[in-house]
């Protein structure tokens, strides 16, 4: 290894795992050190993990002061133009935006792309922006599984926008709308998707529908898709918020309807903050990602166990030749547990 390099690299690692001094830069807004926080918060290493603990704690109380925007639909719907042109708009009214872009990755090769950057090449070189890609690994939802922590360490940064852009694979959304404040929904016109305004589902838990690509030949399409979808949404109960979700049209690459987007945005946060729904939701976000964590540490922790290392083998082994059922097989493994 190139002497120079192994120092750099030897200096980086040394800066990474000073928490003190890394809180530190991350709340007074040096990105570099919001990343490196984010690095070590999606760490797989189980030091890195009780470090990572360590720089959420001394963040927290500089965090919840943003508004929390998911945004998802399918592969194609435009995700990442229509974020580069709502963003840019938001840093020209002097927001500090954060985009969290979520890639999925490969079930065979488990790698990613990682691409936004590069497909958000404008917004990226905006001083007052911040975009983080990160993989899904194995996580539903179309998210990373260390997005919540990363929304955490973004608004002690100073950003007060955070956007949440979704694999957008129809991998229970439910998790992304368990993390935001607003959850949006982009739709294509024309793309044989209108009737699916009838079924309950994702359609069901946002707070807006906007059909993107509504510039060309598209407007027209466009309008009717909104008017389709307008009168699905009349099938659904009122929301425990009291907001009455909107269908708009938008193009991104022509920078229309974006601003009554997020006049959109404005008003759903005031109407909430008015009767205590945004506050209640919060709350309720809370405790989901408590029980969350317990799960996910309760699992972590089971395949560290040095009793299920040894015996998962020979039980997968036993398994694949038909000598036991896999329900035997987990009851034994989880009996190792007990003892």
């Amino acid at each position: 290894m190139n002497p120079a390099f192994a120092k750099g690299k030897k200096q980086r690692t040394k800066q990474l795992l000073d928490i003190e001094m890394l809180a530190k830069d991350i709340i007074a807004g040096n990105h570099t050190a919001l990343s490196r926080g984010i690095t070590l918060v999606e760490s797989t290493v189980l030091k890195h993990q009780e470090l990572a603990q360590s720089l959420i704690e001394k963040c927290l109380a500089h965090a919840n002061s943003s508004i929390r925007i998911g945004i998802t639909g399918v592969p194609g719907v435009g995700k990442s133009t229509f974020i580069e042109s709502f963003g840019s708009y938001l840093t020209n009214l002097g927001k500090k935006v954060a985009v969290l872009a979520v890639d999925p990755s490969s079930s065979l090769s488990h790698g990613s792309i990682l691409g936004d950057k590069t497909r958000m090449a404008e917004l990226s070189q905006d001083k007052n922006a911040f975009i983080r890609p990160s993989a899904s690994g194995d996580s539903l939802g179309g998210v990373a599984r260390k997005t919540r922590e990363a929304i955490i360490l973004c608004e002690a940064a100073g950003f007060d926008t955070i956007i949440i852009e979704t694999v957008g694979v129809g991998q229970s959304e439910t998790i992304v709308h368990s993390m935001v404040d607003f959850f949006l929904l982009l739709k294509l016109a024309g793309a044989g998707d209108e009737l699916q305004g009838i079924k309950r589902g994702i359609i069901e838990m946002a707070d807006a529908i906007v059909i993107n690509k509504a510039d060309g030949k598209n407007e027209r399409s466009a309008r009717l898709a909104k008017t389709a979808f307008a009168k699905a949404l009349h099938l659904y109960p009122p929301k425990d918020s009291h907001w009455t979700p909107t269908v708009s049209t938008c193009s991104a690459i022509e920078h229309k309807g974006i601003s009554d987007i997020w006049q959109g945005i404005l008003s759903y946060k005031t109407l909430t903050q008015e009767n205590g729904y945004f506050t209640t939701k919060r709350h309720e976000q809370n405790t989901y990602w408590l029980l969350q964590t317990i799960e996910n540490s309760l699992k972590e922790n089971f395949y560290r166990d040095t009793q299920v290392k040894e015996q998962l083998p020979r039980l997968l082994e036993q398994l694949s030749k038909n000598e036991i059922s896999p329900f035997i097989a987990a009851r034994k493994l989880l009996s190792l547990k007990k003892k």
